[in-house]
């Protein structure tokens, strides 16, 4: 009975291969027979990207025709072709379009992490891709993709796939195709490529960003290396030919007038790889994928960032910029400013790089201290001080150039002033846990330790999360998403993508953040106590309606953030190798840039001001007791508090001394009282 069953079963194995047999070969002729019927497809590629600004002008175009140059492969150096077959399939002239032992290999993979990351296509594979599909990593794409091949290699002879394959690839910097690519590198022609330039473009196609030589040399130079010795190894070279072109010495052509006409190169960069993120695909496949993408770009906001930051910085100054403007109101990127030179240098200084921020930071904190009872006019004393940690150490932070007020300040005080004592004491109240809590709040998603020196901005972090967290301020304390993409057409017509504004989420409270923001309007006074000069008095005389800031300078960095109710900047100055800012002409960049663009960029805006909202009450104060001002203070500053915590003691420091007449005194300080009464 059991040899029956055995019997059975093992009839029945071999009836489903034999089923599954069947139907893989059915599926096989029906494929080709459908490929046969339907002919060759088209080889021609005229899908665009194109970039528009928020008001439709077009701002960029990732694959026009000014990007490539098609050549015949008997006028391509035979280097890159060889090259090029080495690195990304050594069996193309043996295959009929696919290389079946690499695809069981990588469908094993696949299988194993249940994904899709592993690759194993053939040229003619990549090229259909190029031509037909999105980049898009779904099985039903790779199928496609998979019929689509059959239809190249069954019309098509090699030597076309590949000639098409080598003039439709991307190489990065906006150059499609080998010709474009030998002529933005090398400043020559496909055909004059030597085997160690050829070696290197070969190399690129893989992750243009990644491993063009423009953008990181040694990992350029790794592949390229990697690329001669298959060559070596297939036997497509000597030894001799080996050593010589890993030795060589390349020169690369040092600019690119097409690159120059672009609005916005970094900005540019950042949207494709936002756009990449969004739809889950390649790079690649978004530069070429005949996309029409819709941005955030103000083009004029645009110009006027870039020319502000030329402006300022002298042009032999070797010190580099980045630079965010941001609506507060929607998280929209308006301008973006990554570097001084984008032909030198595509690397994005305001989303890649991080920087320690300095007193920027404080902000972050101060919102803290109001969270745990600081009002404006909470008074710490600001001296040289000597902090005695919980583990034993002690810490001694110092105030910039030395100065300390040697007496008591208010919060107001310290943040125009930008003490660093009263930070490091409110920290250490709050407790540096609660300012990593708090931050996070604000959008700062990069490491920040638990530390005392984290109040005067010790920790590395990007200007893109900084602008975030100051357009909180600006909005009234609602969450924002920054980005720079509002709609994605595809090459059919279908939007496949369209920012959602998200519903108002309060992350910070209403009350605190406008108390907060109007403490950093302090910045912008002329001076203090009527002696002590503000962080931003240098610029006060050119603004002429009301900002919201902080500076922040650390000895390689120097920093100024700052926003009206409707645009948020920041601006960062410093060397790309973290040397000290020397000259104090330097130090001065970020401030001048940053109100240059801030009053230019609101002259055509009603004269805004931030509403107070229902639940707080302002009221004068004598910054020097912080108590209630009278018209015998020296000095006095509206400071605003949320309803049942404005002081109600007011100042008697200021009083005419007449000591023989105390009654007098008691008396002036009574009629004080009844005219500020009137007001409350």
């Amino acid at each position: 009975m059991a040899k029956k069953r055995k019997i059975r079963i093992h009839k029945l194995f071999l009836i489903s291969i034999g089923s599954l047999f069947l139907t893989g070969i059915s599926l096989f002729i029906f494929v080709y027979l459908l490929s046969f019927v339907l002919g060759p497809p088209e080889l021609a590629n005229d899908q665009n990207t194109i970039l528009y600004s928020n008001s439709g002008e077009i701002i960029g175009e990732q694959h026009g025709g000014e990007n490539r140059e098609w050549v015949n492969l008997k006028d391509m150096s035979e280097a890159v072709i060889q090259a090029t077959v080495a690195i990304e399939d050594r069996n193309f002239y043996e295959h009929h379009g696919f290389d079946i032992k690499r695809i069981f290999g990588a469908l094993l993979k696949d299988i194993q992490t249940w994904s899709l990351k592993e690759g194993a296509s053939t040229l003619t594979q990549q090229y259909a891709r190029n031509l037909y599909l999105s980049h898009e990593k779904t099985w039903l794409r790779k199928m496609k993709e998979a019929f689509y091949t059959v239809r190249l290699e069954m019309f098509y002879s090699k030597d076309k796939i590949l000639e098409g394959y080598l003039n439709t690839i991307y190489y990065g910097h906006g150059a499609y195709g080998i010709e474009s690519a030998s002529n933005l590198f090398f400043d020559t022609s496909s055909k004059q490529l030597t085997l160690a330039q050829a070696s290197m473009l070969a190399g690129i196609p893989k992750g243009p960003t990644y491993y063009s030589p423009l953008n990181d040399s040694k990992r350029a130079e790794d592949r390229q290396k990697q690329i001669l010795q298959a060559m070596y190894q297939q036997g497509k070279i000597t030894e001799m030919e080996y050593k010589q072109a890993a030795q060589a010495k390349l020169v690369y052509k040092k600019s690119n007038a097409q690159e120059k006409e672009r609005v916005g190169p970094y900005f540019q960069d950042f949207v494709i790889k936002e756009a990449a993120d969004l739809l889950n695909m390649e790079v690649e496949g978004i530069r070429s994928g005949g996309y029409q993408i819709h941005t955030t770009l103000q083009k004029d906001h645009q110009l006027l960032l870039e020319e502000q930051i030329n402006h300022a910085i002298t042009p032999t100054s070797e010190v580099q910029a980045g630079a965010l403007a941001m609506n507060p109101n929607t998280g929209g990127i308006i301008a973006m400013v990554g570097g001084r030179n984008y032909q030198e240098s595509s690397f994005n200084r305001t989303v890649q790089a991080k920087r320690q921020p300095g007193s920027s930071f404080k902000p972050f904190l101060y919102y803290a201290a109001l969270e745990n009872g600081y009002k404006p006019n909470t008074m710490l004393p600001s001296k040289p001080t000597t902090f005695q940690l919980a583990n034993g150490e002690t810490y001694q932070p110092s105030n910039y150039n030395g100065y300390y007020a040697n007496k008591e300040i208010t919060l107001a005080q310290a943040l125009a002033l930008s003490d660093n004592i009263y930070a490091v004491k409110t920290n250490l109240f709050v407790g540096p846990k609660t300012l990593v809590e708090t931050a996070r709040e604000f959008g700062i998603t990069s490491k920040l330790p638990e530390v005392p020196s984290l109040a005067l901005g010790s920790a590395a972090v990007s200007m893109k999360e900084m602008v975030t967290g100051y357009s909180m301020l600006a909005n009234g304390g609602y969450k924002i998403d920054a980005h720079s993409i509002s709609k994605i057409i595809d090459h059919n017509g279908k939007t496949v993508y369209k920012h959602k504004s998200e519903k108002k989420n309060q992350i910070l409270d209403q009350r605190k953040t406008f108390i907060l923001t109007h403490l950093m309007t302090g910045m912008f006074d002329h001076e203090l106590d009527g002696y002590m000069p503000v962080t931003g008095s240098t610029i006060t005389d050119q603004l002429n309606r009301h900002y919201a800031g902080k500076s922040g300078s650390t000895n390689s960095d120097s920093w100024m953030i700052g926003f009206s109710p409707s645009i948020a900047t920041g601006i960062w100055i410093g060397y790309d190798d973290n040397r000290k800012i020397e000259k104090v002409a330097e130090e001065r960049y970020a401030k001048e840039i940053w109100a240059d663009f801030m009053q230019k960029s609101h002259e055509n805006l009603p004269n805004e001001t931030f509403s107070v909202p229902s639940g707080v009450i302002g009221v004068p104060v004598d910054p020097t007791t912080g108590k209630r001002a009278t018209p015998y203070c020296n000095t006095s500053r509206v400071m605003f508090f949320e309803k049942g915590t404005e002081p109600h003691e007011y100042c008697t420091e200021h009083f005419h001394h007449n000591q023989e007449d105390k009654d007098v005194k008691r008396e002036d300080k009574s009629i004080v009282e009844k005219i500020f009464d009137l007001f409350d």
